[in-house]
This record gives C-alpha cells, sequence and structure tokens, in this order.
C-alpha cells in the first residue's frame, strides 16, 4: 500500500470511531498523516514528497498498531509520539503535562503583542507553564528578556525542563513551583497565562482525549473563573508600571465578562477569532472601575 493510501485507510478508521480532535489537529485526515509519517519516521511537512512510497508489511503493521492504539486508548496523538509542534516548533509532551495548543503563541509569534512592549520589557512569566512551550516561545521571541515559568504541578514542571534544555534556554528560562502568583513576587513587564479555565458543565462533556490530560490544568470551578479570580486580584501587585497581562479563556468570554463586567479588557485577534484572548493592563486591573473579587 502507497503512503497517501495508508493515510486515507487511516483518516477513515480514526473517522469511523468517533475520536476527537484538538491537540494539534483539527481533521481526521490531518491527525492520521501525523500518526504515519511519525510511524515512518518522515518529517510531518513530507507528506506530498513520499505520497507514492510503498510501504512494506513490517511498516504497515507498525502504522495500523498505532493507528489501533489512537482508537483504543483516546489519547491525543501528541501522547503517542512524544512529541507536538506549536508554530513550527518542537516539544517533548507526555501525560505529565497539558499538550501545547495555546493561541497566545499566534501572538508571540506574529508580534500582535509588541505594540504593549518597550525596552523596558525584559522580565516575563509564563504562569501555567505546562509543558514550558510558551516560555520557550516567549524566549526565541524575545531575545532580550528573562522568563519565569511557573506551574503548581511539578510534574509539569519535569516536562518543561526537558523543553527548556531541548531548546538550549536554561540560561534565560527559570522554572518555579508556584500555586498561582503566591510564590512570584515579580515584578513583571510581561506575564502570559493559558490557566485551568473549563466550567464545570463543560468539563463533565469532554471527550476522552481531553480526559487523558491532567485535570489540574483544565477545570476552572463552577464558571471557569476560579483561578482567574485569584490571578487578577493578585496581578497588580507582581506587575511593573507599564506591564500588560495577557490571558487566554477558549470559549469562556462570556463567563469572563459576566464575571469581571467592569475591567476593560482589549480582546485580541487569533486564528480562533476574538474571543480567545485578551489584554490586560495593570492600570485597567488596578483602576477602580476593576473590582476585582476578593
Amino acid at each position: 500500500m502507497k503512503l497517501a493510501e495508508t493515510v486515507q485507510a487511516a483518516a477513515s478508521a480514526l473517522e469511523a470511531a468517533g475520536v476527537a480532535f484538538g491537540h494539534g489537529t483539527t481533521n481526521a485526515y490531518d491527525e492520521a498523516a501525523w500518526l504515519v509519517l511519525w510511524s515512518l519516521g518522515l518529517p510531518l511537512d513530507a507528506l506530498d514528497d513520499h505520497a507514492g512510497r510503498e510501504l512494506d508489511p513490517q511498516e504497515l503493521r507498525e502504522v495500523q498498531a498505532l493507528v489501533s492504539e489512537r482508537i483504543a486508548t483516546r489519547k491525543p496523538a501528541a501522547y503517542l509520539t512524544r512529541e507536538a509542534w506549536l508554530q513550527g516548533i518542537p516539544f517533548y509532551a507526555d501525560e505529565r503535562a497539558i499538550v501545547p495548543r495555546s493561541f497566545i503563541a499566534e501572538l508571540l509569534a506574529d508580534g500582535a503583542i509588541d505594540p504593549w512592549l518597550s525596552e523596558r520589557t525584559v522580565r516575563v512569566l509564563d504562569l501555567c507553564t505546562g509543558n514550558g512551550s510558551l516560555a520557550v516561545l516567549a524566549a526565541m521571541a524575545y531575545p532580550d528578556v528573562e522568563v519565569d515559568a511557573a506551574d503548581l504541578s511539578t510534574e509539569a514542571l519535569e516536562v518543561a525542563l526537558i523543553n527548556v534544555e531541548r531548546h538550549r534556554l536554561q540560561d534565560r528560562v527559570r522554572l518555579r513551583v508556584s500555586d498561582g502568583l503566591s510564590a512570584l513576587p515579580g515584578p513583571y513587564d510581561l506575564i502570559l497565562c493559558n490557566p485551568p479555565y473549563v466550567n464545570a458543565a463543560s468539563m463533565a462533556q469532554l471527550p476522552a482525549e481531553y480526559r487523558a490530560e491532567p485535570e489540574l490544568a483544565l477545570a476552572g470551578g463552577a464558571d471557569g473563573m476560579d483561578f482567574v479570580r485569584a490571578l487578577l486580584r493578585d496581578a497588580p501587585s507582581r506587575m511593573s508600571e507599564q506591564a500588560v497581562l495577557v490571558l487566554e479563556i477558549g470559549n469562556e468570554r462570556a463567563h469572563f465578562e459576566a464575571a469581571f463586567p467592569m475591567l476593560e479588557a482589549v480582546w485580541l485577534e487569533t486564528s480562533a477569532g476574538a474571543d480567545q484572548v485578551l489584554l490586560l493592563t495593570r492600570e485597567s486591573l488596578s483602576g477602580e472601575g476593576a473590582k476585582i473579587p476578593g
């Protein structure tokens, strides 16, 4: 069987099994291409170059076994391949940390945050860093900054260390254990945060692929805003005068605006629209109208 035919067969199997996507791919065909190419040790962008290649029986068995494992376990492909990609950068991934997929990565890559930064932006915090991907991308985007990558989970930070060392950034990215901002005095000039924000009703309906990830990285309480409330309450005391906070809240904009009706946020455009990521200045968080719950 040719490689292209193998990918199509794998895609049909994934679709028929009703697996869920969203951990690096959005559809059965792309997921199948990822699994087949990875199994064969080929670059993930090499499908067209190798489409006509004939797979030998052993290669075909290995591909089919990997696709069957994806279906049977419902684990995200990144946990099976031990690799995920964000903005073209490879990251090690396993079950100790959430699969990296933050839209904040797009904003770092395309410079969308830059108008709020200056030469005074030297200290960056990636809070809820997970596997460290945003910390690594921030260090790459801003070569003159130092980054604190913080998480409550020591297991997630073990994965983050692998990625920081993989990209040789251990001199500029420091890993910190912290429950929210409790162990992080700052002050920071830029805070990035992709926190647990999934509301309880949505958590109860998550597909198995998402339940394979650490619940700590996903569950945000009844309205998804439990972590965010504490963050916005404490953030001003950890921010320099001109600092900004870039916060991802996924599909929870309605809950965010209900929780913080007086807060002036700038919603940033991503490939998923202008409802996923917002920016807050220290001034907006400290203002009289903010009224952050205690």
